[in-house]
């Protein structure tokens, strides 16, 4: 049963991001214009999530931050990956997880990623040996922004959760001003969006204020810098 978790967790990521709109290439690449910021609600909104839940679990005792992996920081090698990613995500108006989602709904747009995906992991494993050097380079270990910036799990928390509100604030704007004439209620915040709003606002505050959990600073600790992007 426990191999199938992984599974299951992938199909219910998959699901989340079909009925998100994001396996559509035209909504995703409607960031890059400024038209529709759907993608950065919805990915700040799973940071958030994970981050608030990953925090109180942590703190009744249910996971033992301690135990969950965080990939180490090679700076200048991720800096490249990050920008040969984003220069494919703006060509291809799909990334990873979205292509498969794509692709599993029948999108040629999503199988041609997916294809070039492939090809692009099978080219650069064939020519890993000849940068190696440049990928091992720069190790600055597991950061994670309570560590970089001495502060409490907690308060980073609230910090996060701040500027999560500040940029679905900003995104709603930019919305509405670029929204097209015939657009129906651009950038409407519903009455369940105020209340999860609401809600993280509240967990927040109450993570900056409660005593973190023992090990909340230990290497595997809250909301690393840099995640791979391994399907956004």
């Amino acid at each position: 049963m426990i191999a199938l978790l992984p599974l299951a967790i992938g199909i219910g990521f998959g699901f989340a991001l079909e009925r998100a709109g994001l396996g559509d290439a035209r909504k995703l690449t409607g960031q890059f214009y400024l038209r529709d910021l759907t993608v950065f609600k919805v990915m700040f909104s799973a940071i958030v999530t994970a981050m608030l839940g990953l925090f109180w679990l942590s703190y009744v005792g249910w996971i033992d931050l301690a135990a969950i992996a965080i990939p180490e920081t090679y700076l200048r090698p991720q800096i490249a990956g990050g920008v040969i990613f984003g220069a494919g995500f703006a060509l291809a108006g799909l990334c990873p997880g979205t292509s498969c989602v794509a692709a599993a709904s029948g999108r040629g747009d999503g199988l041609a990623v997916v294809a070039g995906l492939f090809t692009g992991v099978l080219a650069a494993g064939v020519a890993l040996p000849r940068f190696v050097d440049f990928y091992d380079s720069d190790a600055r270990g597991a950061w994670t922004l309570p560590a970089l910036l001495h502060l409490p799990s907690g308060v980073v928390a609230l910090g996060v959760v701040l500027a999560a509100l500040a940029g679905f604030a900003a995104a709603t704007h930019i919305e509405r001003r670029r929204s097209l004439p015939a657009s129906s209620h651009p950038g409407k915040v519903s009455r369940i969006g105020w209340s999860l709003a609401i809600l993280a606002l509240a967990l927040g505050a109450a993570a900056a204020i409660v005593r973190a959990p023992a090990r909340a600073h230990a290497p595997a600790a809250m909301t690393p810098v840099y995640k791979p992007p391994n399907g956004c």
